[in-house]
């Protein structure tokens, strides 16, 4: 598997007769799957199948589907079954009895199966013929969508792996800076002792115990290890592919409060910039991790 982006568009058409068929379909980041569909009149019939259709093909993003149906696309002309449209309008005129609404529009009542077939006689497409092309249509249509995502996805892989070379390479800067070494610790004590004047002086011995003190306190290996476990395991994930995005969320969080941590135990200005630069690689890799499925 790869992994998916979560912004994508596609479209599909249908032709059957007079009537032409299009499904849209567009998604964007989300926390979750959150779907909004809006069908044109007559094709609400198959809204839960559309939405079933959505949510097992994707796991998460804001999807929108727009399906559309123009009668009169055929070539053949259209002409009104006046059985049909007897029915409706009995059934309307019903319902105006027990229920106060707007009155329906034209183009709603034209848009119900069965109130406009071809005008070479054949008839319009029942219920279940109506959504059975509008299923096909849409599973063409989330397919392209899913292709679309994981193609971004795969450009997305390449800027995460490279994020994460930049967040290794800042790692190894920190772990071989000298100003780690307990000698250089050590040397700079000495220096701020003789800047306070000889009666600060310590002997030897003394002077290493507290150089010894000062570098186990401001030790960041531990910092370092963990920061290369989160960098492995994000490469694990972005090799294995699928829905990992919320994964990738969490590894980020937990680069940053390494991060965030180094800084506050760094015992030089040079160590402390390597960790704001660490901060600031693992911010743009946090920002790339937001597009993932």
């Amino acid at each position: 598997m790869a992994l998916s982006s979560m912004t994508g568009f596609a479209r599909a058409e249908r032709q059957s007769g007079a009537m032409r068929l299009r499904v849209e379909v567009k998604s964007v980041n989300g926390r979750g799957l959150d779907l909004r569909l809006r069908l044109a009149p007559g094709l609400d019939i198959a809204e839960i199948a559309l939405r079933q259709l959505l949510s097992k093909a994707l796991n998460r993003g804001s999807v929108n589907l727009l399906a559309s149906l123009d009668i009169s696309a055929g070539g053949g002309g259209v002409r009104v079954n006046q059985q049909a449209l007897e029915n409706v309008l009995a059934a309307l005129a019903d319902l105006e009895q027990r229920i106060e609404a707007a009155p329906p529009r034209l183009d709603g009542i034209l848009a119900l199966p069965g109130v406009l077939e071809s005008a070479d006689g054949a008839g319009a497409l029942d219920e279940d013929e109506l959504s059975a092309l509008l299923l096909s249509c849409a599973a063409e249509a989330i397919d392209a969508l899913k292709q679309a995502r994981l193609q971004e996805g795969a450009q997305i892989a390449i800027v995460l792996l490279a994020h994460l070379d930049a967040i290794a390479a800042l790692c190894d800067r920190a772990e071989n800076h000298p100003v780690r070494t307990r000698d250089h610790i050590e040397a700079r004590l000495r220096d701020q002792l003789a800047a306070l004047g000889a009666d600060a002086s310590l002997s030897p011995d003394r002077l290493a115990q507290e150089a010894l003190l000062l570098a186990t306190r401001a030790d960041i290996q531990e910092e370092l290890d963990r920061l290369r476990a989160h960098i492995a395991a994000a490469r694990k994930l972005i090799a294995e592919g699928g829905p990992a995005g919320r994964r990738l969320d969490f590894l980020a969080q937990e680069f940053n409060r390494e991060a965030n941590t180094l800084c506050s135990k760094a015992n030089a200005v040079e160590l402390t910039a390597i960790g704001l630069d660490l901060k600031a690689a693992i911010d743009q890799l946090r920002e790339q991790i937001q597009n993932i499925e």
